[in-house]
């Protein structure tokens, strides 16, 4: 550890800021403006991004809101530390205040180590600790930021970590992307045979007519309900409890709080539903799980292995599910009666099944490539601890 050496982040860097703490009016078909909410783990999220008219764009960046390749972006408001990831690419964005910007002097620090630094767990305690004030939403102190104490070693040393970890990372996304790709072309295909139009009958087939009918004709439903409080634990005692979207992921949740019991289940790749603050995000369940009370559980009632047909059934509903973020007096919330009142087009089952034969094998890889992830991803999490503390070293 002699060739390691304690400074601050002040030290390393050569500018710790935030985007624009004044939001510009909406202007079609113009430029993005990305706020915390847009962050992912490894970049943004185009999907109902704000724009901005060039106007605007242009005097944001010139007040210093939009971002240079190789700066660190982290997570400061609302969902602090949530995201943080390093800039590549083009940059043709700017920031909200949300987002903390964070410029490294690469003379001093790898900017993809300091990324992992960053994210390492007694960097990340320390900062939640120490760092992070607001009486209504939480939110990192900048002022003080520069405080935050690290230990580095070398510049080498420090691209040889980078580069184990980033190695990890680069399979994690390449595995996200695939199954990004291999959704939409679920989704397409479930648009065109269940929305757009209906499929011919095949020949020699009588085919049966399709009606209309309630959710509940097709799917069950259940509603999740919270277990008391001393039943929760993080050390995996019990079962898997998921309250609602915090708790997802892109396909399935993560594994964040455990409960000893279980009032309301879910049975694996059953669909999973948000249904409060928001409503209408989505999930499936890769085990048998608690539901909390902001999350309903739903599946095929004819037939359980029918869950790849209602996970892109249920996708098709969303903009009908999602209406109900603009009720309630507080926040957004959906019931069960209000599922149950949820119109539908019920087709024939020669369809479904046909539908079934020809996704599942695509869906069923989905589901491979987010075990690899996970298995990936808690490999670099039980990796990351220890080289930043040096407990492995590299040569």
């Amino acid at each position: 550890m002699s060739e390691w050496k304690e400074t601050t982040l002040g030290e390393i860097c050569l500018k710790i800021t935030d985007g624009a703490h004044h939001s510009p009016k909406e202007f079609d078909g113009g430029k993005p403006m990305f706020s915390v909410k847009n962050m992912r783990d490894q970049g943004f999220d185009y999907n109902g991004v704000k724009t901005i008219s060039d106007e605007d764009f242009v005097k944001l960046v010139n007040s210093g809101c939009q971002p240079q390749k190789d700066d660190i972006l982290i997570a400061k408001d609302g969902s602090v530390m949530k995201h943080i990831f390093r800039v590549k690419g083009d940059i043709d964005y700017v920031l909200l205040s949300s987002i903390a910007i964070v410029r490294p002097d690469k003379s001093k620090v790898n900017p993809s180590y300091l990324v992992y630094a960053i994210k390492d767990p007694l960097t990340t305690d320390l900062i939640l600790n120490n760092f992070v004030g607001g009486s209504g939403v939480p939110r990192i102190v900048l002022k003080d930021f520069k405080k935050v104490d690290l230990t580095i070693p070398s510049i080498e040393t420090q691209k040889s970590i980078a580069s184990i970890l980033s190695s990890l990372d680069d399979k994690i996304d390449l595995l996200h992307r695939q199954n990004a790709t291999l959704e939409k072309m679920a989704e397409t295909l479930f648009r065109q045979w269940f929305v757009e139009r209906r499929p011919e009958p095949v020949e020699g087939e009588a085919k049966e007519e399709w009606k209309m009918g309630k959710l509940t004709d097709e799917f069950d439903f259940i509603m999740g309900a919270s277990p008391p409080g001393e039943s929760y634990n993080e050390e995996g005692i019990g079962i898997p409890m998921y309250q609602g979207n915090a708790d997802f992921g892109f396909r399935f949740p993560v594994n964040r709080v455990f409960t000893t019991d279980p009032k309301r289940f879910a049975e694996k790749y059953d669909t999973l539903i948000s249904v409060r603050a928001p409503v209408g995000e989505q999930n499936m369940a890769n085990e048998r799980c608690c539901i909390g009370r902001g999350v309903a559980a739903l599946r095929y009632k004819f037939d359980n292995s029918f869950y790849t047909y209602t996970y892109y059934k249920i996708k098709s509903l969303m903009d009908e599910i999602k209406q109900f973020n603009e009720t309630g007096t507080v926040f957004g919330s959906i019931s069960k009666s209000d599922f149950e009142n949820i119109e539908i087009i019920i087709p024939d089952k020669i369809s479904i099944l046909k539908f079934q034969d020809i996704i599942k094998p695509l869906d069923d890889k989905i589901i491979t490539n987010s075990i690899q992830i996970r298995t990936l991803t808690a490999l670099r999490d039980t990796l990351l601890p220890k080289l930043m503390s040096g407990e492995i070293r590299v040569l």
